[in-house]
């Protein structure tokens, strides 16, 4: 069974969308990360906690600590629809390789398409495959 597909289908089915779920090494530990458009709040995370404790159980899913949460103001950006959504916010990519002695990128998401991430840095315009993106997040404006 895979627990991630089963942890999507309760979220989605409780009206969130799962960002980001994390396992330790042994699976004891599981964090996942929920949103919706007005905000997480702690009765959403008690709301999805109770329904997967409740399924976990049904399905034997053996498992130590559950912690559910908000993804944050520097949320990341895990799939193709997230790069889409966020176009104009500050971000943060780093890659898998570099691409002309470079990991690291900073600047403002200004496109996704045909699986290229757009990025306006101070250097100027960047396109960055979506394939080697290990890591990006948002970069909060205060």
């Amino acid at each position: 069974m895979d627990v991630e597909r089963l942890v999507e289908q309760v979220v989605t089915g409780l009206g969130f969308e799962l960002v980001d779920f994390e396992t330790s090494p042994k699976g004891r530990l599981m964090r996942v990360f929920i949103d919706i458009e007005r905000g997480v709040n702690v009765d959403d995370c008690a709301t999805v906690s109770n329904q997967l404790t409740r399924v976990f159980e049904v399905e034997n899913v053996d498992y130590d600590r559950l912690e559910i949460s908000s993804p944050g103001l520097d949320r990341p950006l895990k799939k193709a629809a997230d790069f889409e959504r966020f176009v104009g916010s500050d971000v943060q990519v780093r890659l898998r390789m570099p691409i002309g002695n470079q990991r690291n990128f900073a600047g403002v998401l200004t496109g996704f398409a045909e699986g290229v991430v757009h990025l306006s840095t101070e250097k100027g315009e960047v396109a960055l495959p979506f394939d080697e993106v290990e890591k990006a997040r948002l970069v909060p404006r205060f």
